[in-house]
């Protein structure tokens, strides 16, 4: 296991069903100039469709079938996870420095990201870079009406690629980017038409990976700054189908250097009491007699273990944190934020 490499990122592509993951995976695999990525693809059912829309007879892309990703078979994610690997170093299969798993459009993010976090096996060998998630913008809108899944889906991403721009009008798709925006302002959006996968936006998500050379941190909580302020009219019709409705956003700061007692009660109370309502939370963390930050992401009860940045990025050394909750208001956050001010 040691000698196991430690630079192969891992990318989780979602979106809901008929959003076009196998049109793009389909053109990303034909692409000439892809060749240090294997695909691991999951399709929920006896027959796994997908596999055979893929137009490739290399051996890194496989197939995990009889079970849905995002709860059944995480156990054979990781051993498929481990078996690319030792394929590779037996040189049965070409070398790779990327795998990208496609989930089923059914699924909920949270189940793949706590297994790419907390398997000690998998931590050693991969460095999970974050989330791309597809929405179709003829039937975007409707998806989020009528299935959380997708809103979780989107509220996760660290991309966003709208499918089938092509055939949806511009009026349509600008009022689904704004929505996107209400669940996730810190996602970028990208356009896709049909054959014209963006490849180069499948790399350097960075999201996982605060130890890395490209990282940013500013970057990374852009949300905290960028979080666009939206007015709510009382007056309006409300869907009770609108999920996104639930999805909050939003940042807490505080001046004072924490105590570690303290974060860890503070991190404690969130998890028993939101569980998992408390969708993520990420920041950096001015603490007590440290001269050096640092970084915490956690989804759901999963808290990754403290990380630990060389310096500060900037003059400010301010603790920031964002959240991203659902059914949870700022204002319960803040309760319990009181106890590390």
């Amino acid at each position: 296991m040691n000698s196991f490499p430690k630079s192969i990122s891992i990318t989780v592509l979602t979106g809901f069903l008929g959003s076009g993951k196998t049109t793009l995976l389909s053109e990303f695999v034909k692409n000439k100039n892809v060749n240090d990525v294997a695909f691991i693809i999951n399709e929920f059912g006896e027959v796994g469709l997908d596999h055979n829309l893929i137009e490739s007879s290399d051996e890194t892309v496989l197939e995990l079938q009889n079970g849905c990703i995002c709860c059944t078979i995480q156990e054979d994610l990781k051993s498929t996870l481990l078996n690319l690997l030792t394929k590779m170093q037996k040189g049965l299969i070409k070398k790779f420095s990327k795998v990208i798993i496609e989930t089923t459009g059914l699924a909920d993010p949270v189940p793949i990201i706590h297994t790419l976090m907390t398997s000690i096996d998998l931590v050693r060998a991969y460095k999970f870079d974050g989330i791309i998630t597809i929405v179709d913008v003829i039937n975007g809108d409707k998806t989020f009406d009528n299935h959380l899944e997708s809103i979780k889906q989107v509220a996760f991403a660290n991309k966003l690629i709208l499918s089938k721009v092509d055939l949806g009008d511009a009026k349509k798709i600008e009022n689904l980017i704004k929505r996107i925006s209400k669940i996730n302002s810190k996602a970028s959006v990208i356009k896709s038409k049909k054959g014209l996968l963006p490849i180069k936006e499948f790399y350097g998500l960075n999201d996982y990976q605060p130890n890395t050379e490209s990282w940013d941190v500013r970057q990374w909580l852009s949300e905290e700054k960028n979080k666009v302020k939206h007015s709510h009219d009382h007056k309006h019709h409300h869907d009770i189908n609108r999920h996104d409705d639930d999805i909050k956003s939003f940042s807490l700061v505080t001046n004072k250097p924490v105590s570690m007692t303290s974060l860890n009660f503070f991190l404690e109370l969130l998890s028993n009491q939101m569980g998992e309502k408390m969708l993520r939370i990420k920041g950096i963390i001015n603490v007590e007699g440290e001269d050096r930050p640092a970084i915490i992401h956690g989804v759901q009860h999963i808290f990754h273990p403290l990380e630990w940045l060389d310096k500060w990025p900037d003059n400010d050394v301010s603790t920031r944190l964002v959240f991203i909750t659902n059914k949870i208001e700022k204002t319960s956050i803040e309760q319990f934020f009181k106890i590390i001010e």
